[in-house]
């Protein structure tokens, strides 16, 4: 994930969903913060939390990588 397509694929899927940082932190149990660091990059969620997320927007964890197009 060294060019943080992560990041910029989870931004575009909750902006499209039309929530925040904070609702989306809400929803998968962490903070608006750590929400804002996998967006740019400073962190990357375990795989737990990319299967979680990856459910959550009915994607495959591939096409959040960016392995796969949608």
């Amino acid at each position: 994930m060294q060019s943080n397509t992560f990041g910029k694929t989870l931004r575009y899927l909750r902006n499209e969903k039309g929530i925040t940082e904070e609702e989306l932190g809400q929803i998968l149990g962490y903070s608006n913060q750590t929400i804002s660091f996998w967006e740019i990059g400073r962190r990357e969620p375990d795989l737990d939390t990319i299967v979680k997320i990856a459910k959550f927007f009915d994607v495959t964890s591939d096409f959040l990588l960016g392995l796969k197009e949608f």
